[in-house]
């Protein structure tokens, strides 16, 4: 079953075992070693939470059976700290950014989850009135990190894996705070899903399929959904037009914007904020500036383009960076990558004054090159189209006090003795 699982995976690296220790991670790893690994390298990873007194030694104890596999090991520390949400979800989070970054490109996660984990998730998303992509539970191939996610053992039930690891004489860890009912996944297992099955005997089975039920209904909202944003794709890359939105009922509307924000990697809003997208954004007046924002994203609206982006960080537009003579590049603080000789029009080598990066502050003026008259900087904004959200972070490039080139817009005619060659206004 896990080699016809695993046969022709994507990918082409390793097999990365999110191992624990328990039954079914330990199920796993052993399966696997028996194939060979299907030909590919084998690493099992236990990532050390911190959470329990015995994880030193449940690391150690994982560390001995891949050993005895002769399969390579890693630990990876984390340090769970619960900021908005409850300890379970952050020890997921760190989880998987930890085994994210064990990922080499083409590697492939393996983690052990089944039947029995997907009915719980089901009703987990259920309580929490999840829509499809929630109800679709956990799909059996993602893309994860430089490669994949695979749960190969989905379709499997807890009992079939405990029956082989008996089979084979194979022991496992027990965590005690699997146990625990304050954790709502444990609840439902311990207490919910007994009931249910006691009262219908094939109750995980169908919970199942329902799931992937579901997952094949959100492949279509999905598709439905992109299709939208690109007939309604604004002027300005990565929008969408409002306008082209205000036409679309309710539901369809609440679709596209889903698809759209998560296909660029933003958190989804909760229901209440799609409700408000269409009377405080899209049917905002015409000169409003409407900005709805929810944990890790916001939304923006200027003239007919709609934006989502992550929430801008503060900024200051007093400050001024001195940009050193014959350095290449200028690092500036929330920028990834800062500046550098390549970004600008103007051929710094050629400069006589100091030459300062600062930012809009209002009354700044501009003598485009070539025209004959100079226009304020906030006049020849607008009239491009940049968002105002935008304009206050564009750098400015001054040579002395004369404000020589708005940096990715234009260049300010300069001064007669700017240059080390008064005849040369270079624009390179």
């Amino acid at each position: 079953m896990l080699a016809r699982q695993l046969r022709g995976a994507p990918g082409i690296g390793r097999w990365l075992v999110g191992f624990s220790g328990g039954a079914d991670s330990t199920a796993l790893l052993h399966a696997l070693v028996q194939l060979d690994g299907l030909g590919r390298e084998l690493l099992a990873v236990h990532v050390h939470h911190g959470l329990q007194p015995q994880a030193d030694a449940w690391a150690d104890i994982c560390a001995a059976v891949a050993a005895r596999h002769g399969v390579p090991f890693r630990l990876e520390r984390v340090a769970v700290a619960a900021q908005g949400q409850g300890p379970e979800a952050a020890a997921r989070e760190m989880r998987y950014a930890a085994l994210a970054a064990c990922m080499a490109p083409g590697d492939v996660l393996l983690t052990a989850h089944h039947r029995g984990d997907q009915a719980e998730t089901l009703l987990l998303q259920l309580l929490r009135s999840a829509g499809p992509a929630g109800l679709a539970g956990m799909p059996q191939w993602a893309p994860f990190a430089r490669g994949w996610h695979a749960r190969p053992l989905l379709n499997q039930p807890k009992d079939a894996l405990l029956s082989y690891l008996v089979e084979h004489g194979v022991s496992w860890l027990e965590d005690p705070s699997n146990q625990a009912l304050e954790a709502d996944r444990n609840y439902l297992r311990h207490r919910i899903l007994p009931a249910l099955q006691a009262r219908w005997p094939a109750v995980e089975r169908s919970l199942a399929n329902a799931a992937r039920l579901q997952a094949d209904a959100l492949e279509l909202t999905v598709a439905l959904g992109r299709q939208d944003a690109h007939v309604a794709a604004g002027d300005e890359p990565g929008t969408l037009s409002v306008g082209a939105l205000r036409r679309l009922k309710r539901s369809r509307l609440h679709n596209v914007l889903r698809v759209w924000i998560a296909d660029k990697g933003l958190p989804l809003p909760p229901a209440n904020r799609l409700e408000q997208v269409r009377t405080d954004v899209l049917e905002a007046s015409t000169d409003a500036q409407p900005r709805l924002c929810w944990s890790g994203a916001e939304l923006r609206r200027y003239r007919d383009a709609l934006y989502a982006m992550a929430p801008l960080p503060p900024h200051d537009p007093t400050q001024v960076y001195v940009w050193p003579a014959g350095r290449m590049t200028l690092a500036l603080p929330g920028s990834e990558r800062g500046l550098s000789t390549a970004d600008l029009r103007t051929d710094l080598r050629r400069v006589r004054a100091p030459v300062t990066i600062r930012f809009r502050r209002g009354g700044e003026r501009c003598r485009i090159q070539g025209e004959p008259h100079t226009r304020a900087l906030k006049t020849l904004l607008q009239n491009a189209g940049v968002p105002p959200w935008v304009r206050d972070r564009i750098p400015l490039l001054y040579v002395g006090d004369h404000l020589r080139e708005v940096i990715g817009y234009w260049v300010c005619a300069a001064p007669a003795d700017e240059f080390s060659n008064p005849s040369e206004d270079i624009d390179t």
